[in-house]
């Protein structure tokens, strides 16, 4: 496994963020985010498989590990996700980058894919991100719409009311994330893990403020959950025109996600026309390392 390069930066965002790098910085660069709830590890396989082409840029975000952990709530909303990444790639003196993103990680990719293409509001992030790479994170617009529409995918997120409900708070002080996890999620494969991995996010899982800094993602969302035998009504950002990604972006689909099941996927191309799905059988949510060789293969044809 290739050696990374740590850097703890002071962001323009107020944030001190650890964060990993590999290959030559005058390469191509990608900014590889993680997902709940794990690190810039994730991409390990992906990271060791495209340093000797990318400049390859692997943080710890907002909450996770060493990074900067606000404890108030409003620390995690996407605006502020968003701008950590656009200020990050500012602190390396990268101008253009492509985002990839899994999980939570995919899920801020899409917002800065949205903010970093070319005709984008903000001048100072417009155009400077020409691909995207999103693995198993669903679009925000289909996304929401499914948790009202569909119940099989309102059932497989209850566990994001749980996750908000502070009334939890007390295992999570007892016992770390782990007791509030197996309380309220189904693992896809627990012993796909490393077992050295496995022991590095039992460690990240019994510091406290690193617990709440994660859960603070999800309570800091717009995102509506209803319960299951709540009648709801698709929010006004849904229910409308929703504006497109244009970039050429790819979309890797583990289609055995128990949270995310493949209808995530169904009418993308309407929001994302230049888009190209990749699905990966026999594979759960955690794709990335769990299936290294079809996601990089499936990265190397977008890339080539």
């Amino acid at each position: 496994m290739i050696e990374l390069s740590p850097h703890r930066l002071s962001l323009s965002t107020g944030i001190e963020m650890d964060v990993f790098t590999a290959g030559d910085p005058k390469n191509p660069a990608i900014i590889f985010l993680h997902g709940f709830p794990e690190s810039h590890r994730t991409w390990r396989h992906q990271i060791a498989h495209f340093a000797d082409r990318f400049y390859c840029i692997a943080p710890d975000q907002r909450g996770y590990r060493g990074t900067s952990k606000p404890q108030a709530v409003d620390g995690y909303t996407a605006d502020k996700l968003t701008a950590d990444i656009f200020a990050l790639a500012d602190a390396l003196h990268v101008q253009q980058f492509i985002i990839a993103g899994h999980d939570w990680g995919g899920a801020i990719a899409w917002s800065v894919a949205l903010n970093g293409q070319a005709g984008a509001l903000n001048p100072a992030w417009a155009g400077r991100v020409p691909r995207a790479i999103i693995a198993n994170a669903p679009h925000p617009y289909i996304f929401q719409r499914l948790l009202i529409t569909d119940m099989n995918q309102r059932e497989s997120s209850q566990y994001i009311r749980a996750f908000r409900d502070p009334a939890n708070d007390a295992l999570v002080q007892e016992q770390g994330l782990t007791g509030l996890l197996l309380k309220t999620i189904k693992w896809d494969k627990p012993n796909a893990m490393e077992p050295e991995e496995r022991a590095a996010l039992l460690a990240d899982w019994s510091d406290r403020d690193t617990c709440f800094g994660m859960l603070n993602w999800y309570r800091a969302s717009a995102l509506y959950v209803p319960a299951m035998d709540e009648d709801a009504e698709i929010p006004a950002f849904a229910s409308g025109a929703f504006p497109q990604l244009m970039i050429p972006t790819l979309v890797i689909w583990a289609m055995d996600d128990l949270a995310l099941p493949p209808s995530n996927i169904d009418g993308i191309e309407e929001l994302v026309p230049d888009v190209t799905i990749a699905p990966v059988v026999d594979c759960g949510h955690f794709v990335i390392w769990e299936r290294p060789d079809a996601v990089n293969a499936a990265i190397d044809r977008f890339l080539a």
